[in-house]
């Protein structure tokens, strides 16, 4: 054995036996390199890049090897980072939250960051409270979904689909105009004109700007939609309950109509299920059109047209914009407003309206 493998065997020897898990001055003594040089490749630093190749593969081999660990604690204290972000949200088990959720996760897995969700459930109370503790758990900025009438908080913060734009931050939106003529124009060149909707809750921050959105475009469009050919989804329920409950109302008034224009794919669901107990098909006497793209609204029956909004680009335009800002500060370009497209995706539940 010669003289240098003598010294690496015992300090390989020396790190093997310590106690508890490996420190990175230990992993660092081992390899013979300094700490320095260690954190860079292990927290894949930009100036990892300089380092040679091999060094590199030393180094995460025997990472692995000790099953070394890095001291978040320790590392929090010397850079005044947690590397954590809140997310806040109405829920977590509907489509459309979890895949605005996997847009935000897969971009903070690529930077190193984690994140807390909390769940408020539109009551004022909660939203303050698990504002207030994320707060207290030191995150570095928060993102919010779907969270209307949200205070400023003092970390930075990314609204996804917030309008208001009351925390001073970027605000993730759809451009609900196109998405109105989008769906609207499909209708129309299928010869529907007695057009009914379903608006959304009232607690819902999309609500409104989409509402406005359709009854505008409808008018430009010479198809308004009459008051009685409206209705409007209640409760908070994140079930199709709320969409089948609302098209029962419409159809209780018995004003025909050929089409319907739903607030989400939820509703659209819940809404097929009201139609087809009323002895009416889908597509044949009544198209639904919904609004999303949930991954379930290509397995519903009939396969759903809907407009699809990009949640998953939606939620990791959040991430990116909310780590910009913490990362740059004051000095870093942050929008007021970016405004995603919406795209119109057909499938089985519209066809060409049938005579009255």
């Amino acid at each position: 054995m010669s003289r240098r493998d003598g010294k690496s065997a015992k300090r390989e020897s020396k790190v093997k036996k310590a106690d508890g898990p490996v420190s990175l001055k230990g992993l660092a003594a081992h390899l013979g390199l300094s700490p320095t040089t260690l954190s860079l490749v292990l927290n894949d630093s930009p100036l990892a890049n300089t380092i040679p190749q091999e060094t590199k593969d030393r180094i995460l081999v025997a990472a692995r090897e000790f099953n070394y660990r890095p001291n978040f604690i320790a590392r929090s204290l010397r850079s005044a980072r947690t590397y954590t972000l809140g997310v806040l949200a109405p829920e977590i088990s509907s489509g459309y939250a979890s895949e605005v959720l996997g847009g935000i996760e897969e971009h903070l897995l690529k930077e190193g960051y984690f994140y807390f969700v909390a769940s408020h459930h539109h009551r004022p109370e909660l939203l303050k409270r698990y504002t207030q503790l994320l707060m207290e758990r030191c995150v570095e900025g928060l993102i919010a979904v779907d969270t209307p009438h949200l205070a400023r908080p003092a970390s930075p913060t990314v609204c996804v689909s917030g309008h208001d734009n009351a925390t001073g931050g970027a605000n993730i939106t759809l451009d609900h105009e196109r998405a109105a003529v989008l769906g609207l124009g499909h209708l129309i060149e299928l010869g529907h004109r007695r057009i009914a909707a379903i608006k959304g809750q009232d607690f819902s921050s999309d609500t409104e700007v989409r509402w406005t959105a359709i009854c505008e475009v409808a008018k430009r469009l010479e198809v308004p939609i009459k008051p009685e050919l409206m209705s409007q989804l209640e409760g908070d329920s994140p079930s199709p309950e709320t969409g089948y409950l609302a098209a029962k109302r419409l159809l209780e008034r018995r004003e025909p109509f050929t089409a319907l224009f739903t607030f989400n794919d939820v509703s659209a669901i819940g809404a097929i299920r009201a139609l087809r107990e009323a002895g009416l098909d889908v597509p044949e006497d009544v198209s639904v059109i919904g609004f999303d793209d949930i991954p379930a609204a290509a397995y519903n029956y009939p396969a759903l047209t809907t407009i699809k909004q990009p949640l998953r680009e939606m939620g990791r335009l959040a991430a990116e914009y909310l780590l910009r800002r913490i990362s740059n500060g004051a000095q870093s370009e942050f929008p007021e407003e970016v405004m995603v497209e919406p795209e119109l995706i057909v499938r089985q539940s519209t066809a060409r309206a049938q005579p009255l």
